[in-house]
């Protein structure tokens, strides 16, 4: 009783974990088949899959009765019908190299055009409100200080979407067409399998159909071993997708960190971490297959099997007289058939264990995209149709880091257009957090009252129209100096006398030729120099107000002062104002107004105040 109990008991968590993947399959696969734009171009393509996959199996169907009809007039030593049945051969080979062709291709063209809607879709929505940060803050930090959120969002959406379109189509139509092939040769082998008598107890029994049965039992048993064998495969194909994931992420951040690795000699340090991370990966490959190393023993032993295993089972009827050679021939096609529909599952174990393993990585990521997009907009964005907003006012915002710890409490902000403000504090403090607050990227952000917590976008921080940020470490894309210059605004937007004007603003002089010279910017220029070239972009776009991150931080004071003299004149030729942050002295000089942030009292819910001074 305890075994049957604890095998009724694995085949119900057998099927809620089938019915949870469906689940998430048809979550990943709706949207397009349902909703998109091209569903219908997407409907087209797999019902011509579909009708291919059952042309093919209408193909076989004829090739099994015509391996009755050629064997039978081998064994006769009919030559009439051998070369009449080599003619039916040549027409049923050429349609179905027809059908092969055209069922691989399309299959491919709807994998395809899929991979390429869900790409679009993913990058849509990885991009929109943040999102791409967002999850980037949650995969670093969590309320116990552990790792969360999302994983190598990169591999997700190249990767796992590419195996995700490829094995749902490869998979689902399989699937089809074992189910049909099986639908479709069950009778021809029912009715030419005949029946099974024996005697048990003095009483006569007959099975018909017994091939029917033999095939079933030997596919059930199969499967069942081949299960038992491979259950491990699921969970560590995904850990071997996520160790893979992270060994190529730490590789490429040596690659953008490399001349600070140089400088540090870093190079036997980053050796032995990426000695680690390929540990873990060849670690788990190793587990994996060793249980792919069992699993190819019993589906290999279990093939070749598959081979005789009609042949025996018909033999006696043969060597008796009741069946001819070629319809002997044809029960072992159609055990085949019906043997390898019903082997659909372990045939396609290891894939299938990949493929829950891709779709759970897909799944999470979604989810959690989504639960970014229910988020109220930005807390502090700028409202885009009000152009007219010239004045920084913010209700008493509590600000928390990502482990939930308060950075400031109820505290209100104020800029007035020709303010210059400027932002002090002990490094590590929260400056940049705040300034992330002002710009709307910051998550942990809220109004607290006394009845309740208020995250309206409206209500929290009204940020100037006409708002320009400069982050310490500014970002270029790869491309021609130009693109880089005018980021995020198309080139062309600028003529290239204000482009050089800008630079030479900027003291950068020696660039006013290279506007169309393509080259990794952030890797060619020295810190100074990207700095500089960020403050051209400024410079060049005549924002009204500057938010400025320790954006001066790798220039010589000379430099710096040049630079701060411009902004402060730009800032007030538009009426806005300046907010800087900044550590050294001869900064100060250009703001008339200082925040500064200074230890909360002892016992205290928050870390910090800000004292105006």
């Amino acid at each position: 009783m305890n075994a049957v109990r604890a095998v009724s008991l694995g085949l119900v968590s057998q099927w809620q974990k089938s019915r949870l993947q469906l689940s998430r399959v048809w979550a990943l696969s709706s949207p397009y088949f349902l909703h998109a734009e091209e569903r219908w171009h997407a409907r087209g393509l797999l019902a011509a899959c579909v009708a291919l996959n059952l042309g093919m199996v209408y193909m076989m169907v004829l090739l099994n009765d015509w391996n009755r009809v050629f064997y039978d007039a081998l064994q006769n030593r009919n030559a009439e019908v051998f070369w009449q049945q080599l003619r039916v051969f040549a027409l049923l080979a050429t349609c179905f190299i027809l059908v092969a062709v055209y069922r691989f291709y399309l299959t491919q063209l709807l994998e395809l055009r899929w991979r390429a809607w869900m790409t679009r879709d993913y990058l849509e929505r990885w991009l929109s409100n943040n999102a791409f940060y967002q999850l980037e803050l949650q995969s670093q930090h969590s309320a116990t200080g552990t790792r969360s959120g999302t994983d190598n969002p990169d591999q997700r959406i190249q990767e796992d979407v590419q195996q995700f379109t490829s094995d749902t189509v490869g998979l689902s139509l399989g699937l089809l067409d074992a189910t049909v092939t099986l639908l479709s040769f069950v009778g021809i082998l029912w009715g030419l399998s005949g029946g099974f008598s024996f005697e048990l107890g003095g009483e006569a029994f007959n099975i018909p159909g017994f091939m029917v049965w033999m095939a079933l039992a030997y596919a059930l048993a199969g499967s069942w071993i081949g299960h038992w064998i491979g259950k491990s495969m699921a969970s560590l194909n995904f850990a071997q997708q996520r160790y893979e994931a992270d060994f190529r992420h730490h590789l490429m951040r040596v690659r953008e960190y490399g001349e600070a690795i140089a400088l540090d000699r870093g190079a036997t340090v980053e050796r032995a971490s990426l000695q680690v991370r390929f540990g873990q990966v060849l670690d788990n490959f190793m587990r994996l297959l060793r249980v792919q190393k069992r699993y190819t023993w019993f589906n290999s032993g279990y093939g070749q099997a598959a081979v005789v295993f009609p042949m025996l089972v018909a033999s006696s009827r043969y060597f008796s007289g009741a069946i001819q050679l070629g319809e002997l021939m044809q029960i072992s096609s159609a055990f085949g058939q019906v043997q390898e529909s019903l082997s659909w599952f372990i045939s396609n174990y290891s894939r299938l264990a990949s493929w829950q393993a891709t779709t759970l990585r897909l799944t999470s990521f979604q989810e959690q995209m989504a639960a970014i997009a229910l988020t109220p907009t930005s807390p502090t964005a700028p409202h885009a149709s009000d152009t007219t907003l010239n004045v920084l006012d913010t209700a008493p915002l509590t600000v928390c880091l990502p482990n939930g710890e308060v950075l400031l409490a109820d505290t209100a902000l104020h800029v007035a257009p020709g303010d210059s403000v400027l932002i002090r504090g002990p490094s590590g403090c929260g400056k940049s957090t705040l300034m992330r607050v002002l710009a709307g990227i910051w998550p942990y952000a809220s109004i607290a009252s006394e009845q309740d917590v208020i995250t309206s976008p409206e209500a929290l921080v009204a940020l100037p129209a006409g708002s320009m940020f400069m982050p310490q470490r500014p970002y270029f894309p790869e491309g021609s100096l130009r693109q880089a210059l005018a980021y995020p605004d198309a080139a062309d937007h600028y003529s290239d006398d204000a482009l050089r004007q800008a630079l030479s603003d900027a003291l950068l002089p020696h660039l006013m030729t290279q506007l169309d010279t393509e080259s990794r910017w952030t890797q060619q220029l020295s810190g100074g120099e990207q700095q500089r070239l960020a403050m051209a972009r400024v410079l060049l776009k005549r924002p009204r107000w500057v938010f400025a991150d320790e954006a001066t931080s790798a220039l010589d004071e000379a430099g710096e002062k040049v630079l701060y003299e411009q902004l402060l004149a730009l800032v007030r030729a538009q009426g806005g104002a300046l907010v800087s942050i900044a550590h050294r002295p001869g900064v100060a000089v250009f703001h008339q107004t200082q925040w500064v942030f200074t230890p909360a009292p002892e016992g205290s819910a928050q870390k910090f105040v800000l004292e105006v001074v």
